[in-house]
C-alpha cells in the first residue's frame, strides 16, 4: 500500500510541475496554490517513506536554500537590471523544490534548470529570430523561468530516487 501511494505521490509531484509549467509559458506567473499543492506533495512523499530517502532536517534545509538562492539571485537581478528579473513565483518554486530534494539536490536542480532554460532561451531566440526573417537578438529576451526549473527540478527528482521508484515499481508486481 505504501509503495503505491509513493508512486502516486511522486507521478503527482510532476503532473504538478508540468501544469505550473504550463501555466507560467502562457502567464508568466506560477499560482501560488499549485506551488504549495507540490511542496506539500514534497513533504508527503518524506513522510510516507518515513523520511529513509531525505531526512527531516535535510528537507528543511533544501527549502531554505532552495528558496533563499534564488531570493538573492532575485534581488541581484532586480538591483542591476532596475526591474523584476526573476519572479516570487520562482523562487517558492525552489523552496518547493528544496523540500523534494534537500540541499545538494536542489543546487543541482537549480544548475539544471538554468541550463534548460538557457537552451529554452536560445531556441525560443531563434524561432522569433526565423518568425520575423531578422537576425538572432538575446538582447533582453524575455522567457518564463519556471519550465527550466521545473525540468531541473524532475531530472534530478528521477536520479537522486531512481533507485527507490525501481524498487518501489518492483514491489507492486
Amino acid at each position: 500500500m505504501i509503495s503505491i501511494l509513493l508512486l502516486i505521490i511522486f507521478l503527482s509531484g510532476i503532473c504538478v510541475l508540468g501544469i505550473l509549467s504550463i501555466i507560467d509559458l502562457k502567464t508568466y506567473l506560477l499560482p501560488n496554490p499549485w506551488v504549495a499543492t507540490f511542496a506539500a506533495l514534497g513533504f508527503a512523499f518524506h513522510f510516507i517513506n518515513g523520511f529513509e530517502a531525505l531526512p527531516l532536517e535535510q528537507v528543511a534545509y533544501g527549502a531554505l536554500a532552495g528558496f533563499w538562492t534564488l531570493y538573492i539571485i532575485r534581488a541581484l537581478g532586480n538591483w542591476y537590471y532596475k526591474q523584476d528579473s526573476l519572479g516570487l513565483g520562482d523562487v517558492k518554486l525552489l523552496g518547493a523544490g528544496g523540500i523534494w530534494l534537500g540541499v545538494n539536490g536542489v543546487f543541482m536542480a537549480i544548475t539544471a534548470g538554468a541550463f534548460a532554460g538557457l537552451i529554452h532561451g536560445i531556441i525560443y531566440a531563434v524561432y522569433i529570430a526565423i518568425k520575423n526573417k531578422k537576425s538572432i537578438n538575446m538582447h533582453r529576451l524575455r522567457i518564463p523561468a519556471g519550465p527550466g526549473f521545473a525540468a531541473g527540478i524532475i531530472g534530478v527528482s528521477i536520479w537522486q530516487y531512481y533507485d527507490l521508484l525501481q524498487e518501489t515499481v518492483q514491489n507492486l508486481f
